[in-house]
């Protein structure tokens, strides 16, 4: 998930009642919940080195209790030397810090774990890929049911709710421009929902009930995130049997047979599906929504990329030698390849994880895209 949510079921949950168990619970509250993302340093060594260790080491169990137990640890010896210096007693309560810590950092592997990004929690024994498949990568609606609560129960001062407003206003641009960017749009319905939801939060400001309710704000609105994802897996069920259905329909007509499938969330639109099946002979991309009657033989968005073989499948087993080439391939959850006719005595091979997008999207070297020249008969 993006670090906004991150952040923000940070602050939920230390005004949900951590914010209790130490001074200085609230921001470790909000680091540990984005703490996992300190992977964010192999950028340093370029795109494909990010790819290869994002949702590495840091996502997995045991990294993660490693973080969550060296944050307080440090925090508590900074605070302790800082004190200590000051002339005053320390203030940080170690074990209140370890159980905030702990929490969020479990939060960030459990929200990471829901989208169809995946991680690899099993490291470094295993680098499997788990995909919780429920929500898409960022979700409009947990920005607006966390952030409202934490706009109640911090916007005290007029700066402050000078800056939600701020926030507000960007992440309404961001609703509304988003979904066209990743090629779709919202209904009316949801634009309404979205707006409307922020006049609710401003009156419960203005009215200054919710800042009296204190907690049960944070907890309401923490609870219903997980409610709303419980409702989610359901819906994601039957995404995923209509989509196995329009597969095996699709496969029929080739002759062929259905090897795995998979329904991907799709931004802001719970009905909305992006699924991907894998045939013996194709990877195939196509586009559902839930309640809608289009005949699975012709599902909508429909993309099929053929397996390279004979002498192309050659080529793009040279090709996949490349180190940037395995770095992609290992992390692609649907990988696909095409072969373009050889210029100047190269022929390109082009890779892609379907998920995000196709061959012939322009190059970016170690991204979910990438062109590899390969020399005929060499």
């Amino acid at each position: 998930m993006d670090n906004l949510t991150h952040s923000l079921v940070g602050l939920a949950a230390a005004k949900a009642g951590l914010e209790r168990a130490s001074p200085y619970a609230t921001v470790v509250c909000v680091v540990a919940s984005n703490l996992p993302d300190i992977d964010i340093v192999t950028l340093a060594g370029g795109p494909a080195a990010y790819l290869a260790n994002h949702r590495g080491i840091t996502h997995s169990l045991v990294g993660s209790l490693a973080l969550g137990l060296a944050l307080p640890a440090l925090f508590a010896a900074c605070e302790r030397l800082l004190a200590r210096l000051r002339g005053r007693k320390p203030r940080a309560r170690f074990k209140g810090l370890l159980v905030c810590s702990l929490v969020l950092v479990a939060s960030h592997l459990l929200l990471d774990w829901t989208n169809s990004y995946g991680l690899r929690p099993f490291l470094p024994w295993d680098g499997r890929w788990v995909y919780g498949d429920l929500l898409f990568i960022v979700d409009p609606w947990i920005w607006l049911v966390l952030g409202g609560a934490c706009f109640l129960l911090t916007a005290r001062t007029g700066p402050r709710a000078g800056l939600w407003a701020a926030l507000a206003v960007l992440l309404s641009l961001l609703f509304v421009s988003l979904p066209r960017r990743f090629g779709s749009g919202l209904p009316v319905a949801a634009h309404a929902v979205w707006f409307g939801g922020l006049a609710i939060f401003f009156v419960l400001h203005w009215s200054g009930l919710a800042e009296r309710r204190g907690e049960r704000v944070a907890a309401a609105a923490l609870a219903l995130v997980a409610v709303y994802c419980g409702a989610l897996a359901l819906l994601h069920h039957g995404a995923l049997k209509d989509s196995q259905a329009a597969a095996e329909g699709l496969a029929r007509r080739q002759g062929e047979r259905v090897l795995r499938v998979a329904a991907t969330p799709s931004l802001a639109d719970p009905l909305a599906w992006r699924c991907f099946a894998e045939t013996d002979h194709a990877t195939l991309r196509f586009d559902l929504s839930l309640g809608e009657q289009a005949p699975a033989e012709n599902p909508r968005g429909l993309l099929r990329v053929e397996r390279p073989e004979g002498a192309a499948r050659e080529l793009v087993e040279r090709a996949s030698t490349d180190e940037r080439a395995r770095v992609l391939l290992g992390f692609a959850r649907f990988p696909v390849a095409r072969v373009l006719p050889s210029q100047g005595g190269a022929a390109l091979i082009q890779f892609a994880d379907l998920r995000f997008t196709e061959p012939g999207a322009p190059a970016r070297t170690g991204g979910f895209a990438l062109d590899v020249p390969v020399t005929p008969g060499r």
